[in-house]
């Protein structure tokens, strides 16, 4: 299957200090909605226009209206309670990390508020130059782990699995609603798949009551159940974590690389992290089914150090032994900016510079 999205980008990107200093303005009260709209406007026409002049094939606004990646799943749900849930552990290779609770736990039957992505992609639609393909990204509803209390959410839900249906139902709705205004690529972030490659946290859900097992067939499956919308090209965003330059999961794509490639019939794209060695080898795109694409994520959104272009195109090549060229694009491993706070690299001209790199690398490979 050619691909035509090689200059691919994840979708969150550094906030822009006036940005952060007008969402602590219109939080305490001094700013209006009407005002800080207008700032949230002016932010993402300057990441519209900085993505289409970097030469991408794929523009995002940022997630610029966001917290985090997951707002739609952490701020707009009825159903769960203002409490920390279990703790996932983030580290880096120099630093015992810490660990990071989700701020709620489901307590009840999960409902949506109100739809987040109508008016970003309404918006950069209608700020993006014509031709231009505009990403959506909604998190995993597999993501509820975190969420999720063996003591506290068992008087709604049997278990975990029926609560990742009930969100999957929400966000396939939204998926829908997207694609009734026009919206064609919708991603879906995961780093509950991703993750699931590194024993910590396999034990951690195991512990709240998911087998590992079940989470590799019946999780895939429900995860599969948002795709399929005529149309709309699905992309699954495979993370290993993604917090202040920090990570949740080291391994290679050996232990879900099947489970993922042959449940996962209504996506088109896996978008995988393979920025170092913890990623492992290339090798499990072997199994890559021959009508969908990969997305190499070479490119580190957590560093500053600018990676060589001789280098990226020749691990390029060394992917495409495994898949063939055409069925291959090129991305940066992950946002730049999953929560607010961002990431180790906080200057906005190395991050065009990457994202000028994925595009002049896809351009000479493509």
């Amino acid at each position: 299957m050619p691909y035509t999205h090689h200059a691919d980008v994840i979708g969150s990107l550094l906030r822009p200090k006036y940005l952060t200093r007008a969402r602590t303005a219109y939080e305490s009260g001094q700013l209006t909605a009407a005002e800080f709209k207008r700032v949230e406007d002016r932010a993402v026409d300057q990441a519209i226009a900085m993505q289409e002049g970097a030469g991408l094939d794929v523009i995002s606004d940022g997630e610029y209206r966001r917290f985090s990646f997951l707002d739609q799943i952490v701020g707009e749900l009825d159903g769960v309670t203002a409490r920390e849930g279990a703790p996932v552990h983030f580290r880096n290779a120099t630093s015992p990390g810490f660990d990071w609770h989700a701020p709620y736990t489901v307590t009840g039957k999960v409902r949506q508020r109100r739809k987040l992505t109508i008016e970003e992609f309404a918006y950069s639609r209608a700020r993006a130059q014509a031709g231009s393909t505009v990403k959506v990204t909604l998190p995993s509803p597999v993501l509820m782990y975190s969420m999720w209390s063996p003591e506290l959410s068992t008087a709604a839900y049997s278990d975990a699995y029926e609560l990742f249906a009930d969100t999957a139902a929400i966000i396939r709705d939204e998926a829908r609603a997207l694609a009734d205004l026009g919206c064609t690529y919708v991603q879906i972030d995961s780093p509950d798949v991703g993750t699931l490659v590194d024993p910590e946290n396999r034990e951690l859900r195991e512990d709240l009551g998911m087998p590992t097992e079940r989470t590799l067939t019946e999780g895939m499956d429900i995860i599969n159940s948002i795709g399929g919308i005529p149309g709309v090209t699905f992309g699954l965003h495979v993370c290993k974590g993604n917090y202040l330059s920090q990570w949740i999961g080291a391994g290679g794509y050996d232990f879900t690389a099947e489970a993922m490639f042959r449940r996962l019939t209504n996506f088109d794209v896996f978008l995988l992290e393979y920025e170092d060695e913890r990623s492992g080898s290339f090798e499990p795109l072997s199994k890559l089914p021959d009508d969908k694409a990969a997305v190499l994520g070479l490119v580190s959104s957590k560093t500053t150090a600018l990676e060589d272009p001789k280098t990226l195109v020749s691990r390029v090549h060394e992917a495409a032994r495994y898949t063939g060229l055409e069925r291959l694009g090129i991305s940066t491993q992950c946002g730049f900016s999953s929560v607010l706070p961002g990431a180790n690299l906080t200057d906005e001209d190395v991050q065009e510079r990457k994202l000028e790199l994925v595009a002049d690398v896809a351009s000479e490979i493509w």
